[in-house]
């Protein structure tokens, strides 16, 4: 886990710093095998590049989810309704 410069040592992790520990963790157990062969800060390196491009992956995935939902509703609310008389 990479240091926060604005947290002191008594301020415990946040949330999301121990998600992302525990990402990067996971991520050196799914490639373990190829990443023994690399150094431990290159391994480090690795998992945190992984976790990052995943991380703005699913931020990416979100935004476009929400913005074609959002068209999609305002299309279908923009079809003027009909009376039955």
């Amino acid at each position: 886990m990479h240091p926060n410069p604005a947290t002191t040592e008594t301020e415990s992790p946040s949330e999301a710093e121990v998600q992302r520990a525990y990402l990067e963790h996971k991520m050196k157990e799914v490639f373990g095998s190829e990443m023994r062969r690399l150094s431990e800060d290159l391994q480090t390196a690795l998992a945190d590049d992984i976790v990052t491009a995943f991380i703005n992956r699913i931020g990416l995935f979100v935004k476009i989810d929400s913005e074609r939902k959002r068209y999609t509703r305002t299309k279908r609310n923009s079809k003027p309704q009909t009376l039955n008389r």
